[in-house]
């Protein structure tokens, strides 16, 4: 298929058109293109703007301020858990302190020797003193210590570990249970040291006063020595932990949900908890009286928050250890401040810290709510302006949609009303992709008027600002042989139209394709006419850049016959004006390719003068031959026929004779370099009064012509950019694909 098939205008659908204008008919292109122009909008797409500005913003301060957060929770717990641990050590070498010191007291080592020596002495039956008496005497010697520093008894075992006094008379003559084996061992050692709390294997009184087994309790252990400072014999003392160290850290509450807690190397939790309430209610305290959560709590990870209702489905004994406290028994300290779940269930942030000296360990937690929650509070808001950002660009989007659809309905009802200021519309003329045209009538004058108005489907600033272009640079224009404008404006509606001549002719692309190759002199008389207007507008600085059959009009003006108007400067370039180039793409092509210049496609910044005169001769080319100057089958292949392609002369093309002064005009204008074509358009009507042909088509033979062709000719005004069915009779084309 020829390529020349895609620039020709189909005459049965020109001569489909009518006065009556149906808008009710809407086509998928349409809607498109109308949505297109709603996207263009600029009032909703600012909401958008602040909507992703805001998002952007938000992202990066709330992940600052999570970072800063994190940052200060990771040296809060840090400090926290320092101060903790620093106290609970300073209290256990205080009370070891107290146990040495006391150990080393002369009246008590010498109590205790006494009782080591009647021990010894009862073995194998041996007869021995009476050691009742040494017993009261050794209490009462340690009373002052035990009531000055809280401690609730004491214990006093020899090298065999037994023991030989207590507080607790069951205790003695008892070997030391296994669980106090490794504490009498460092004592034995000469070692002083302290018990985590453990339940009491003997009845104990309690906080409330009852006598019951497994009361939390503490020993710290120091050795005692003779006179030659070998150790005989070991002296315990034991401590009620709820007094000071559970309160010690008790101290590390803080917030909502902060706790700080001891634990041994079992995984049991050695002191109280905060939430011991919760704890019953949950199930993971039983329900009794005087039951707490010191020695009664496995710090295992349930795998849900049970204070949400969430039910283990493993026993207890068979659920890990959290996080924290399988990492201290391991001997890792750390600090968590991503979270894990604790004894609970409840996602916290913790740090904590193994003390191997005594098989103890501390830690400090926080719930991961609580310790983020000023954070989610600002998520939180930036979401919620984010939701009213986004809802209020939807709402201006649907309103915009909605004002832009009733204002294309009251222009449409406008144009209905055949009614544009004082124009009144009788028929439509034409339409192309930019603009509608109608044959009108001023109301006063009474002079019939070409209508064009701006396409109210495709209304947006750049087709305003072509459209308002093309008046003002054609209104600059008088010569005879360009359309005339008269007037211009825009309705209250916001329908845009300006009003030029009213011409009742044919455009030379529908004169060659209907009645064929013209005659010589005819086709000088055109081209002669057409250069009287270019000059007028090459002199003013302006290229029309669209020179094309379809752009020129052969008109009966003033009772002469044959008259040529030349028509759509949209598209013309003020050769010194440099926001022109922002009317179109960068690095791309402007015009009709089967009548462009060679550097109109290689460098559409460039085209002058002598790019028009390029045009007029392939339009020559055109009207004498009924062909335009090159055919190919893709664009690409075109444009490079017009850069490096030699004519065929016209002569080879036609059977109708051509003078070689037109053919050599002719195939001056198709020089692929611009230098050697004519450098004005008037020196080419020069060049063209040569051609002896050109007194062959006098007026009366024009006339003539028209009577005889006159009748059923249908008034056509041309459009920018050309008729719907001509892909490429007016392109914008990316030059980096030719």
């Amino acid at each position: 298929m020829k390529l020349l098939s895609l620039f020709r205008r189909d005459a049965a659908v020109r001569n489909s058109l009518h006065p009556q204008m149906t808008w009710a008919s809407k086509s998928i292109g349409t809607a498109v293109s109308r949505t297109g122009l709603f996207l263009r909008k600029q009032i909703w797409i600012w909401p958008i703007v602040a909507t992703l500005l805001l998002g952007t913003i938000g992202y990066f301060v709330s992940r600052a301020i999570s970072n800063t957060m994190r940052a200060n929770m990771q040296s809060q717990l840090e400090s926290l858990l320092s101060v903790e641990s620093e106290m609970v050590h300073n209290w256990i070498r205080t009370n070891i302190a107290n146990a040495t010191s006391t150990a080393n007291n002369q009246a008590i080592r010498d109590s205790i020797h006494k009782l080591i020596e009647h021990e010894e002495a009862t073995v194998g039956n041996v007869p021995a003193t009476d050691v009742t008496e040494l017993r009261r005497l050794l209490s009462k010697q340690l009373g002052p210590t035990l009531s000055s520093h809280d401690y609730a008894g004491y214990i006093v075992a020899d090298k065999s570990r037994k023991v030989i006094a207590a507080a607790t008379e069951e205790l003695i003559g008892r070997a030391i249970i296994p669980e106090f084996e490794t504490l009498f061992q460092k004592a034995l050692k000469g070692e002083a040291s302290i018990t985590p709390p453990f339940g009491s294997v003997v009845m104990l009184k309690d906080e409330t006063g009852r006598l019951r087994s497994g009361v939390p309790t503490m020993l710290v252990c120091a050795p005692v020595r003779d006179t030659d400072f070998e150790v005989v014999g070991v002296l315990a003392l034991r401590i009620r932990p709820e007094l000071e160290f559970t309160r010690i850290l008790q101290l590390g509450q803080f917030g909502a949900s902060g706790e700080t807690y001891a634990f041994d190397k079992t995984g049991l939790m050695v002191s109280n908890s905060r939430f011991d309430e919760d704890l019953f209610l949950c199930g993971i305290l039983p329900d009794r009286e005087g039951a707490r959560s010191i020695l009664n709590v496995q710090l295992r990870d349930p795998g849900g928050n049970v204070t949400e209702g969430y039910r283990p489905t493993v026993r207890r004994s068979q659920q890990p250890l959290t996080k924290c406290v399988a990492s201290a028994i391991s001997g890792v300290d750390g600090v968590d401040i991503e979270g894990y779940r604790d004894y609970r269930g409840v996602w916290t942030l913790g740090a904590w810290k193994w003390f191997p000296e005594f098989e103890m360990g501390v830690v400090t937690e926080l719930d991961r709510t609580e310790a983020y929650r000023p954070l989610t509070i600002l998520q939180w808001t930036f979401r919620s302006l984010l939701v009213l950002l986004a809802t209020s660009s939807v709402a201006i989007f649907l309103f915009t949609v909605r004002v832009a659809r009733l204002q294309r309905e009251a222009q449409k009802a406008a144009i209905e009303l055949k009614q544009l200021g004082q124009y009144e519309l009788e028929e439509k003329l034409g339409s192309g992709g930019m603009g509608v045209v109608f044959k009108g009538r001023h109301a006063m004058l009474r002079r019939p008027a070409a209508i064009k108005l701006l396409n109210v489907d495709k209304v947006n600033d750049a087709s305003i600002h072509r459209f308002e272009r093309e008046v003002q640079i054609t209104c600059k224009l008088n010569h005879p042989n360009t359309i005339a404008i008269y007037d211009y404006g825009r309705t209250p509606e916001g329908v845009f139209y300006y009003a030029m001549e009213y011409l009742d002719g044919i455009d030379l692309q529908v004169l060659v394709e209907k009645y064929g190759p013209q005659p010589e002199g005819r086709v000088v008389n055109i081209l002669r006419q057409i250069c009287g207007s270019l000059y007028e507008a090459h002199s003013q600085g302006l290229v029309h850049r669209d020179i094309k059959p379809a752009n020129v009009m052969l008109n009966r003006r003033g009772a002469e016959s044959d008259v040529v108007k030349v028509l759509d400067f949209g598209l013309v370039k003020a050769v010194d004006d440099s926001k022109q180039a922002a009317m179109t793409m960068a690095n791309s092509l402007t015009g009709t390719p089967l009548y462009m210049a060679p550097e109109a496609i290689q460098s559409p910044g460039s085209v002058d003068a002598r790019s028009d005169l390029y045009a007029v001769g392939a339009l020559g080319y055109f009207l004498l031959t009924g062909q335009p100057v090159f055919e190919a089958e893709t664009l690409i292949q075109l444009c490079q026929m017009h850069i490096d392609a030699v004519p065929v002369p016209p002569s080879q093309r036609t059977k109708q004779s051509i003078s070689p002064e037109l053919e050599s005009a002719l195939l001056r204008c198709l020089d692929k370099v611009r230098t050697r074509r004519p450098n004005t358009a008037r020196e080419l009507a020069h060049l063209l009064l040569d051609v002896p042909a050109r007194g062959d088509w006098p007026e009366a033979t024009a006339e003539a012509w028209w009577n005889s062709h006159d009748s059923g000719t249908i008034p056509v005004i041309s459009t920018n950019p050309g008729p719907a069915d001509s892909p490429y009779s007016h392109t914008i084309v990316d030059q980096s694909k030719v």
